[in-house]
């Protein structure tokens, strides 16, 4: 009996470790592939010897034939994403905690209005959003990137459904010491909404990050591009550059691996609310 469940336990492992293999290995085969000699990349799984090459072109700009600006295109995402993030946030706690807390008149309707519209794939507004930008002449700036991600309607939906399980008698309370919503929310609810917070902010980070379509309309010069746009440039005249191809990858999923080696712990705690 012993025997067997100890053969069960090793046999879980074994499996639980050859799914992690599998998991992992594409991230180390991109990684292992960016620090290897332009001559083993995608001929061998594991070079013989590393180097800094591909990172060093892509700090150089590339090719000197055509030049590319690496290092401001990694700048303008970051720019872009965090600004996009935190906007989105902004917009989703405050409307969230208007439609769970607040009573008003079509407070129902709104909350059917957003279930509705999510119902909607996003390329439906690509047009009207892009000659919205263009009739008010913000076409190939950061604003043609941030404005139109400001609102996210998951994002909205997530802390509707969180901010009504928190108890109303606090906010009475505090609306009894003199307390006016906005205090309520940045010293009441937010402090209770951490877990979420990270989990939302997280999804958002990673869905502004990998990004592609709507840049690729709304900018034009090479400076105002991102690193996802470049990237995808590359698979026409540095189609034959495949090591910083991976190079490139390889510090577009850096900045999410870092959030949630930060965030982790949080992470796990939210997680328990989604899968409720």
């Amino acid at each position: 009996m012993v025997g067997n469940k100890r053969f069960k336990t090793i046999l879980l492992y074994t499996l639980a470790f050859i799914v992690l293999i599998i998991m992992v290995f594409p991230y180390l085969y991109m990684i292992l592939s960016s620090l290897a000699p332009w001559e083993q990349v995608d001929r061998k799984i594991i070079p013989t010897k590393l180097t800094l090459r591909s990172y060093e072109w892509l700090l150089t700009g590339g090719e000197n034939v055509i030049p590319r600006p690496w290092l401001r295109a990694f700048f303008n995402s970051l720019l872009v994403t965090m600004s996009s993030t935190l906007l989105m946030l902004t917009t989703a706690i405050l409307v969230g905690y208007s439609l769970a807390k607040l009573k008003f008149k079509g407070n129902r309707l709104i909350n059917n209005m957003i279930l509705f519209q999510m119902f909607y794939p996003a390329i439906i507004l690509l047009i009207p959003l892009f000659l919205i930008i263009r009739y008010f002449g913000l076409y190939d700036t950061y604003w043609a990137m941030i404005l139109p991600k400001a609102v996210n309607l998951w994002a909205i939906f997530m802390y509707t459904n969180f901010f009504r399980g928190i108890p109303d008698e606090l906010i009475e309370a505090a609306k009894m010491d003199g307390a006016g919503q906005l205090k309520i929310i940045t010293r009441i609810i937010l402090p209770m909404s951490k877990s979420i917070t990270t989990i939302i902010f997280l999804f958002l980070f990673m869905e502004r990050w990998v990004e592609l379509l709507w840049d690729m309309l709304v900018v034009n010069s090479e400076k105002m591009l991102t690193l996802n746009v470049l990237l995808a440039q590359m698979f026409g005249p540095y189609g034959g550059y495949p090591g910083p191809m991976y190079a490139v990858s390889v510090l577009l999923t850096l900045p999410i691996l870092i959030l949630f080696i930060i965030f982790s712990k949080n992470f796990k705690e939210g997680m328990q609310f989604v899968l409720k």
